[in-house]
C-alpha cells in the first residue's frame, strides 16, 4: 500500500506540474430559494411630483439685439452707399457747375459747398440713385455758401437767417444706349424758397 500511494503522490505532482491553475471549485447550493415578485397587470407610468424648473425667457434679448444688428447693418449701408455717391463723377460736376454760376452766387454767395452732416462724419447726405449702366440719375444734396453767416457789430453778435443754403436737384437719363444724358432737372431750391435754374449748358 505504500508503494501505491507513493505513486500517486508522484502523479499528482507532475499533473500539478503541467496545470499551473487549478479548477476552481463549484460554488455550494443555494440554501434559500430567490425572492420572485409577480404582476398582475402591465406597468403605467406614475405622476412625476416634482415641480419643473421654470425657463426664462429670452425673447425680449434675442429681440434687442436682433434690433440692434439691423440699426447697424443699415447705417453700414448707407454709410458706404453715401461714400460711393459722393465720390461720383455726377456729384463732383454738379458742384463745379454750381460754383461758377453768376445767379448761384447772387442768392447763396461765394464758396459753395456741400452742407455737412453730423451724423455722417461730416460728409454730405446725397438723396437719390446714380446708375450709370442703367442710364439713370436722379439726385439731390445741400449746399451752402457765404450769405447768411454771422456778422459782428462792435462788441454784439448778430445772427442772420442762413439763407445762403438750399437743396440742389439735378436729373439726367439717357434715352437708349449709346446716346448722351439728356438733362431734364438742374436747379437749386433756396431756403428761402428762391428757385435757382442752372445754366446746363457748362454741366
Amino acid at each position: 500500500m505504500s508503494a501505491v500511494s507513493a505513486s500517486r503522490h508522484l502523479l499528482r505532482q507532475r499533473l500539478h506540474r503541467l496545470y499551473a491553475t487549478s479548477f476552481p471549485r463549484p460554488p455550494p447550493p443555494p440554501t434559500e430559494p430567490p425572492h420572485v415578485t409577480t404582476y398582475r397587470d402591465t406597468s403605467r407610468p406614475r405622476p412625476y411630483q416634482r415641480d419643473l424648473p421654470r425657463v426664462e425667457r429670452r425673447w425680449p434679448a434675442t429681440l434687442a439685439l436682433a434690433v440692434v444688428g439691423v440699426a447697424g447693418w443699415v447705417a453700414f449701408y448707407t454709410f458706404v452707399t453715401n461714400q460711393e455717391k459722393i465720390s461720383s463723377s455726377v456729384v463732383k460736376q454738379t458742384l463745379r457747375t454750381v460754383r461758377s454760376d453768376a445767379a448761384v452766387k447772387e442768392v447763396l454767395g461765394e464758396a459753395i459747398r456741400p452742407q455737412p452732416e453730423w451724423w455722417l462724419n461730416g460728409d454730405p447726405r446725397i438723396i437719390g440713385s446714380i446708375n450709370m449702366m442703367q442710364g439713370n440719375v436722379d439726385v439731390s444734396y445741400r449746399i451752402k455758401g457765404t450769405k447768411g453767416a454771422s456778422t459782428r457789430f462792435s462788441a454784439i453778435t448778430v445772427i442772420r437767417p442762413a439763407l445762403g443754403s438750399g437743396t440742389l436737384y439735378f436729373t439726367s437719363v439717357r434715352r437708349d444706349k449709346g446716346l448722351p444724358f439728356d438733362i431734364l432737372r438742374f436747379k437749386i431750391i433756396a431756403d428761402d424758397g428762391t428757385v435757382i435754374n442752372v445754366d446746363s449748358s457748362n454741366a
